[in-house]
């Protein structure tokens, strides 16, 4: 966890320092204390048989992120696949990711699970802290976390003093970044209220050559509004909506060969654009007993996102596609636990610390994909346009699932954790396809199909010292099946996949508090894997399907220092191995010994930050971080990928006690790479890829005030 990971004032306020200080002495050098949500009760993550990187507000501001992949870097064995368009943002954890549609790493926004991708990769707008837990965790958040959780943490309104802040960052390619905010009590210490504004655009960093124009600008404006309501020591409820509206260009893809040669360059004779526009609101409420605690968590997310492109990517009019999706989801869970310090006694020295709950969602989705041919594109005989909607399609899903467990801590020392969860989801789907006009027969299906899971995990941590332990874990995975709204014929539907994770690890603590070391190793087997696959027949289409089996391994080590009093120094390493076993076939290819796609051989973050102070109340700061990732493939045939490389960031200004000034840079080096490369119809571009060039060096100042 980077050295300035901090936890919500409300969880915070449960952790104690390691070390206090004597009257009229300074506080003593040591890492932050952290408190996560990462097994969903509050917990000190240094005590979890899990692997999680925690990162807090500081850490948040310090590297000035704006979305979670900004914080990515610094979890191991973290890798996005993203686009241009803000809705594509794909996390893979230890090789494993899949489909928008049906992910295997869900976010968590405020603990309601976005269901669908399109939803996960919002601005952070007021947030705490982001947490990385990697491995299954299944047992606990059920479908579609059999790679990990990331949860995105608000941080709750102040119920003591009012506070504001205006930030107003300036960049090259007219990068603009206005964030207003405000926080405090109605009633003192009772009902607390905070706002949260952003607007952000910024120009495109790709120009077509046919018209000059940037193609790939983005903006958005986005806000949250929280009402915290505390009516007694035991009892609190906070109500939190939140909301989106991005309006970005089109998509800076191009022929893979030609983003190599000349990045930033594309030529066609449409410019197309991304729309997205979300809604959330989520109501929070929980009651501490003296024996059992309460929450409940009830989640509304309505989301609806247009986007038109040129689909042929040339300056000839061939093919266009305009997708319409949008969707509705209800999430409720309500969970019991033990009451922090007061463990179920089974045996006069046997505590057991439980939780047990139970989740219900539904989901509606909806899309309406229609590509656009010219005259003769689709045959000499065909002397119209044609337009093929490919898919128009409905998909509703429901689900619930019964989770618990439990954790038995014998001698003070060797605790032991039984978990699992039953889960079932039913799911029905409306899939058509036809031509206007038609020129060939239309299909149309209405299939449906149940499935269910028991999903256990088993882990046991011993401690070696108060502040040193190590553990050992066994999680059974779990993604369900499903229908996707357009793909080959016979391929409509794909079974769920399953993983095993094997896990050990070790915790440390140093120096008094100062050094924090963390290092775990891990082996997954994969059946019925999951793989997002481009269709042969539809540009610009994509489908999932179940590819076979596949093996991974790896390590990961993190470590954070405070070395003095505002000296921090930190790193972070992953290795991963995965391939796909013998037998495994892809679009009737066998695959067997390769490399599972978009799974970077290693990732690895070192970085420092200094601060000190020149007058009272004043702080002049810097930070930098140097990334490394290793050569990955794009996709399951391995015909193409990008080689390793590294990214830079610095940071560096001045923060007094009300205002702020500092200047950044971003890919420092300026870089060049194409980070995510998917097939394509080699008629259209000669390399047979289409690939997006990674962002250029970026730089900047931000000015902001507070108080």
């Amino acid at each position: 966890m980077p050295a300035h990971a901090q936890a919500p004032p409300s969880l915070a306020a449960r952790a104690t320092t390691r070390q206090a200080a004597a009257p009229g002495q300074a506080p003593p050098v040591q890492l932050p204390t952290v408190i996560v949500t990462a097994q969903k009760e509050p917990a000190d993550p240094q005590a979890l048989p899990v692997s999680v990187t925690a990162i807090g507000r500081e850490t948040l501001a310090g590297a000035g992120a704006t979305i979670v992949r900004d914080v990515a870097i610094y979890s191991p064995n973290t890798h996005y696949t993203d686009f241009t368009a803000r809705k594509l943002s794909n996390p893979r954890f230890r090789g494993i990711g899949s489909s928008p549609a049906n992910p295997a790493i869900t976010t968590y926004l405020d603990g309601v699970p976005q269901l669908h991708a399109n939803t996960s990769s919002l601005d952070l707008i007021d947030v705490e802290q982001v947490e990385f837990v990697r491995g299954p965790q299944s047992a606990l958040y059920g479908r579609n976390t059999l790679a990990g959780v990331i949860n995105v943490v608000s941080a709750r309104p102040s119920l003591t003093d009012w506070s504001y802040a205006l930030s107003a960052p300036l960049a090259n390619f007219g990068s603009r970044d206005v964030r207003a905010s405000a926080s405090g009590p109605l009633a003192a210490g009772r009902v607390g209220v905070s706002g949260t504004l952003a607007y952000g655009r910024r120009e495109g960093f790709t120009r077509n050559l046919v018209t000059g124009h940037h193609v790939d600008d983005r903006a958005a404006l986005s806000g949250k509004g929280q009402l915290l309501w505390v009516p007694s020591s035991t009892w609190d409820t906070r109500v939190i909506v939140s909301g989106e509206r991005a309006r970005d260009g089109d998509y800076g893809l191009n022929d893979l060969a030609a983003v190599r040669a000349r990045p930033f360059e594309v030529a066609r004779d449409f410019e197309g654009h991304t729309d997205r526009d979300v809604m959330g609101a989520t109501l929070l409420a929980r009651r501490v007993g003296s024996r059992v605690s309460v929450s409940t968590i009830t989640g509304l997310v309505n989301w609806e996102t247009v986007d038109e492109t040129d689909l042929d990517y040339t300056p000839v009019p061939i093919a266009r596609r305009s997708n319409a999706e949008k969707a509705f989801q209800f999430t409720q869970e309500i969970r019991l636990a033990s009451t922090p310090g007061a463990a179920w006694q089974a045996a006069p020295d046997l505590p057991v610390r439980w939780q047990a709950g139970v989740f219900l969602f539904t989901q509606d989705y909806e899309q309406d994909a229609v590509n656009t041919y010219s005259p003769f594109v689709l045959s000499p005989f065909v002397s119209f346009p044609v337009a093929q909607h490919s898919p128009q399609s409905t998909l509703d899903d429901a689900g619930v699932g019964v989770y618990g467990q439990g954790t038995a801590t014998l001698n003070d020392r060797l605790d032991l954790t039984l978990g699992a969860r039953l889960d079932h989801e039913s799911k029905t789907a409306s899939l058509s396809t036809f031509f206007v006009p038609p020129i060939a027969p239309a299909s149309s299906v209405a299939p449906e199909a149940g499935f269910s899971n028991l999903s256990p995990q088993i882990a046991a941590s011993y401690r070696l010292q108060p502040e040193r332990m190590v553990y050992v874990s066994i999680a059974r995975g779990f993604k369900a099946g499903g229908f996707n709204p357009a793909a080959p014929p016979g391929l409509e539907a794909y079974g769920e996949e399953l993983i095993w994770n094997v896990e050990g690890g070790l915790k440390t603590v140093w120096a008094g508090g100062r050094v924090r070391a963390n290092a775990a190793v891990f082996r997954i087997d994969w059946d019925d894997l999951q793989l997002n696959l481009p269709d042969p027949a539809v540009p610009g289409q994509f489908y999932i399907a179940n590819v076979g089996a596949a093996v991974g391994s790896g390590v990961e080590v993190e470590l954070n220092a405070r070395v003095e009093q505002g000296i921090d120094v930190f790193g972070a390493f992953g290795f991963t191995d995965a391939q796909f076993k013998a037998g495994s076939m892809s679009n009737g290819v066998g695959v067997g010994g390769n490399e599972i796609p978009n799974t970077p051989d290693y990732t690895a973050t070192i970085g420092a930050q200094v601060s000190r102070t020149l007058l009272p109340e004043t702080t002049v700061y810097g930070r930098a971080d140097l990334t490394f990732y290793g050569a990955y493939r794009y996709d399951d045939l391995n015909r193409a990928g990008q080689e390793r490389y590294s990214l830079a960031g610095v940071r560096g200004g001045v923060r007094g006690r009300v205002a702020f000034a500092e200047l950044w840079v971003r890919n420092a080096f300026d870089t060049r790479y194409v980070p995510v490369a998917f097939a394509f119809d080699p008629r259209l571009a000669p390399s047979g890829f289409l690939g997006e060039p990674g962002a250029p060096r970026t730089f900047g100042i931000s000015a902001g005030v507070t108080f």
